[in-house]
């Protein structure tokens, strides 16, 4: 159930349709194999991101001195914000920025600035991935958590491969309504993340 939870918590905050739109506006020019260059290196960068932060992010909450309590209650806010954009059909608050899209299209590869981080992976991912990863009782459970990046990065290649045929069946009015049902579930899963962080700063509660 815990891989479970870790896949769908990933999924929708990754969520890999949000690259269609950007990933056929920055790739208009490009060929075919440029195309595939451009998904199979932003796929990387989100995998290697899921993996440093599985496995160095708790390291990182104690050299700031920051408890995992304190942490999930700020990541679940981050989290459930995202999760009331998606509901809105809203940009979330953590991605992209209209600057940024423009200075993208100026660079030579945006595979992953802006494509994987933050239009993929953002602060809401890796806040997610942190925590589950700090809440890790063996190693098995930080291994669950990069299998389970590994398959949400092997999707977003998936989706970015098929770009053309998505947004030709979905449409905007399509993505939208999946983006509010998964922004559905990512609210439930923030509040869960919330009340475990307030039980860790106050114990007495539980």
């Amino acid at each position: 159930m815990t891989m479970i939870k870790i896949l769908i918590a990933l999924l929708v905050l990754v969520n890999p349709l949000t690259a269609v739109p950007m990933f056929l506006s920055l790739t208009s020019d490009n060929t075919r194999q440029e195309r595939f260059q451009i998904a199979r290196t932003a796929t990387t960068a989100i995998f290697l991101a899921i993996v440093f932060f599985a496995l160095f992010g708790n390291n990182l909450l104690k050299i700031l001195g920051i408890s995992i309590g304190a942490f999930q209650v700020g990541g679940g806010i981050l989290v459930l914000l995202i999760a009331i954009a998606m509901m809105n059909a809203q940009e979330h608050p953590t991605k992209t920025k209209a600057e940024e899209h423009l200075e993208a299209e100026t660079k030579a590869s945006i595979a992953v600035v802006p494509l994987a981080i933050p239009l993929l992976i953002g602060p809401g991912s890796i806040s997610t991935v942190i925590i589950y990863a700090s809440s890790a009782s063996s190693w098995w459970a930080i291994v669950q958590i990069i299998i389970a990046g590994g398959i949400v990065a092997l999707l977003c290649l998936m989706a970015m491969l098929s770009a053309d045929r998505i947004s030709g069946f979905l449409g905007q009015t399509g993505i939208n309504i999946i983006n509010r049902v998964m922004g559905m579930l990512l609210a439930a899963l923030s509040i869960e993340i919330i009340v475990a962080g307030i039980k860790a700063l106050f114990p007495d509660l539980q």
